[in-house]
């Protein structure tokens, strides 16, 4: 395939991937992720992924996605903005993270992947791969980074030049080669603000984040009983994941509403008071979640979450 061909063959998939809603879509050759390989060994080495052990399955995969597809030539990138019109209300609610305000956006993006994956096979032929959204071991982040949608921050989230950080990353892992892009600068420059606005130490240094400190992990993926002491008054509000190092990100100041309605937040999840989710049931958990990532803690997990708070 000439270059050409590989240019128009991109251009094609980028305008589909804009199409259906995708803001951003960038191209990357599949091959081996060496500097990542350290990183990844390193952080395992170091106990910051907790107790999510399977982060220590699949290594090779993780870093190499012609693993996980014969034949892998490309990894397209993608990022879906999730940035609400409108945010919870008052100091003292408990919080949920944004990405979770509407409906779970692995059936949301999943649907999106296949319509495009579909229309690359009959626009440019038969062409083997798979979709991926958080449904294997792939470092979403640094095949974006590749793909030039952005610099990994000192928070260890993708950020965009453009629109911040608040979107989701997704992946078609293809075995054609296309017209492949290249990586940005990295402009957090010497801005901490990330790092001096965590209130449990999670990022203990630039770009270095103990994911077994952070909000997102002790209210998401730590499934023990109870949330170990040492975090108590330091959750600020947060039952369900954390924006805190998002929030006070510069560059967010760039995040715009998303057009996609289907992350559009229950009509009574805004209204939610103190007292509400103090006395929350299961039966206006099944009603408010229904649809939404929540439901990955179930109503006990997000209780003990709520609980910790008092």
């Amino acid at each position: 395939m000439n270059d050409i061909v590989k240019e128009r063959y991109s251009l094609l998939i980028k305008q589909k991937a804009k199409e259906l809603g995708f803001f951003f879509c960038g191209i990357s050759k599949a091959d081996f992720l060496e500097k990542e390989a350290k990183r990844l060994e390193n952080y395992l080495k170091q106990q910051y992924h907790g107790k999510m052990s399977y982060m220590e399955n699949h290594f090779d995969k993780r870093l190499d996605p012609r693993l996980l597809v014969d034949n892998a030539k490309s990894v397209v990138s993608l990022l879906l903005n999730y940035y609400p019109k409108e945010t919870q209300k008052g100091e003292d609610t408990p919080k949920i993270a944004k990405y979770a305000y509407g409906k779970d956006y692995h059936h949301v993006i999943k649907k999106k992947l296949k319509e495009l994956y579909f229309f690359i096979n009959k626009e440019i032929g038969e062409v083997g791969g798979r979709v991926f959204v958080d449904s294997a071991p792939v470092l979403d982040k640094a095949w974006a980074e590749k793909s030039g949608l952005g610099w990994v921050g000192k928070n260890g989230n993708l950020i965009n030049p453009k629109h911040g950080s608040f979107f989701f990353i997704a992946e078609l892992i293809l075995d054609i080669e296309l017209a492949y892009d290249g990586p940005i600068k990295d402009y957090c420059g010497t801005c901490t603000r990330c790092i001096d606005a965590c209130p449990t130490g999670a990022i203990v240094k630039p770009y270095v984040v103990d994911g077994s400190k952070c909000i997102s992990y002790l209210t998401i993926e730590l499934k023990d009983e109870i949330i170990p002491k040492e975090f108590k008054g330091k959750m600020e509000n947060w039952i369900f994941g954390c924006d805190i190092c998002q929030d006070v990100c510069p560059w967010n100041r760039f995040s715009k509403p998303t057009q996609e309605a289907d992350f559009s937040p229950h009509e009574n999840l805004l209204k939610m008071s103190k007292a509400d989710w103090f006395d929350l049931t299961e039966e206006i958990f099944q009603e408010l979640f229904k649809k939404s990532a929540v439901k990955r803690t179930k109503y006990k997990g997000l209780k003990r979450n709520i609980d910790f708070l008092k």
